[in-house]
């Protein structure tokens, strides 16, 4: 076990969230299941609580909620820091490491004294999960522009082969294939327009039954297309699936055992004051592909692993909220799950109170405005377009200092950072020009720390 010293209490320390028992974290990193057991490992710094020394920190769970921090498995080397990269495992043995063999790929970020040193992509390996051996024909993929940084690794099954998303620069990126996971050449250049690094390659099975292919940057842009191997083409136009302002860096999880598409961010620019530890990621969800061909969209859910922390219970159904009559759910837990059903009635916009935090949903407008997160931004909230209804379905999962939000079933989804404010209930109702409708189920949850 790692050797930090924290009893997991401190006043702003999320209670079921992933943080690090101390320093920095940011990107999640090697998201993939072995053996019974699920490993997530990530950028942290050792040395201290801001962004540097780039190393990979390592975590493991056997639910993906209740995680155990280990010793740090990649520090830096003559090659650089350790920045970003994914995890596989080779059923096959093609790198002749060993059948059932960890692959980790990862950034060796160069450096900037004399001989200054590129960025390339290498390898480690490890037969448990405990140890790590880097490979020794380091690096695997040379450098190939700018930064180019942040490899993720699939299998692609009918191709036999395995297959690399890289990020270049600006919003290129570009595809690698290897059948031995040693030896790379570039396939295919990429376009995300409006986004950069961290990209994500993996398929999802849409509601006509067909396989298609999901190519995801960091800040949750996303395409939907076909992949045969060699050539990725893409369906949809450009979408965004991960809203709100701290949202980052999502990853999925590789060998999943029961065929589910599980999903981690960084849940970036949070303020923890005075805290041993900086920055928290998000609670793992679920993607799956809603409709078919050119409508087909991703949608995201909390894992149904969160359920397990569910404690008491509150609910009403057909509540009505009416201007200058706040409705103050009764709990004052700090950490809980909502499910709510609201209906527009005559009202133009609803006001949701967070431990002191304001969320407003505005139906004149159709949109969702989250708390300013970020103080370097100029505007007051976060704003996020709504579908075109009269009702909708909104589930707030709430932690000691962020708030998750997932709209009609994950259709939209966002997180934001927040600092608790002076509150004397948890969650509170305020309607704006007349009265709507509100079903809810209210579950408190309990610290996975406990």
């Amino acid at each position: 076990m790692f050797r930090g010293m924290t009893s997991y209490k401190e006043i702003h320390r999320p209670q079921f969230h992933f943080t690090a028992q101390e320093n920095w974290i940011n990107d999640p990193n090697g998201l993939v299941y072995m053996d019974g057991v699920w490993h997530l490992f990530f950028q942290h710094n050792p040395e201290a609580t801001i962004w540097g020394n780039m190393t990979w920190g390592h975590a493991v769970s056997d639910d993906l909620i209740h995680w155990r921090q280990l010793e740090h498995a990649l520090y830096p080397d003559e090659l650089g820091s350790m920045f970003s990269g994914c995890a596989v495992i080779d059923e096959a043995n093609s790198a002749g490491f060993g059948s059932g063999t960890m692959l980790v790929f990862y950034t060796a970020a160069g450096n900037f004294t004399e001989p200054k040193k590129p960025f390339t992509q290498c390898l480690a390996y490890s037969v448990d999960g405990k140890e790590w051996q880097k490979y020794s024909g380091n690096p695997i993929v040379e450098w190939i522009e700018d930064d180019n940084r942040d490899p993720k690794v699939i299998w692609h099954e009918s191709s036999g082969r395995w297959i690399m998303a890289l990020y270049l620069a600006e919003d290129r990126y570009c595809l690698l294939a290897s059948e031995n996971a040693l030896d790379w050449k570039k396939i295919q250049d990429l376009e995300l327009e409006g986004d950069a690094e961290c990209p994500d390659f993996f398929p999802l099975i849409d509601d006509s039954g067909e396989e298609r292919w999901v190519f995801w940057g960091a800040s949750g842009r996303y395409l939907i297309g076909n992949f045969d191997g060699y050539q990725f083409s893409a369906l949809t136009d450009l979408r965004k699936c991960e809203r709100g302002p701290n949202g980052y860096a999502a990853q999925t999880w590789s060998n999943v055992p029961d065929g589910r598409c599980i999903q981690i961010s960084w849940m970036a620019g949070g303020h923890y004051p005075e805290m041993p530890f900086n920055q928290q990621l998000s609670i793992p969800v679920e993607l799956k592909l809603l409709g078919s061909g050119v409508d087909v969209q991703l949608v995201r859910m909390p894992i149904i692993e969160l359920n397990t922390l569910r404690g008491r219970s509150v609910a009403e159904d057909q509540q009505v909220i009416v201007p200058g009559a706040p409705f103050e759910v009764a709990t004052k837990a700090p950490l809980f799950d909502v499910n709510m059903t609201i209906a527009r009635q005559d009202s133009d916009a609803l006001y949701v109170v967070v431990r002191g935090h304001v969320i407003e949903l505005n139906w004149a407008e159709r949109e969702l405005k989250l708390p300013k997160s970020n103080p370097h931004k100029l505007s007051a909230h976060e704003q996020i377009i709504l579908p075109d209804a009269s009702q909708l379905t909104l589930r707030f999962i709430v932690d000691r200092t962020s708030i998750e939000i997932f709209v009609n079933d994950g259709e939209i989804s966002a997180s934001a950072c927040f600092l608790p404010d002076a509150h004397q209930y948890s969650l509170v109702f305020y309607s704006h020009g007349g009265e709507q409708l509100l079903d809810f189920e209210l579950h408190e949850l309990n610290s996975i720390w406990q």
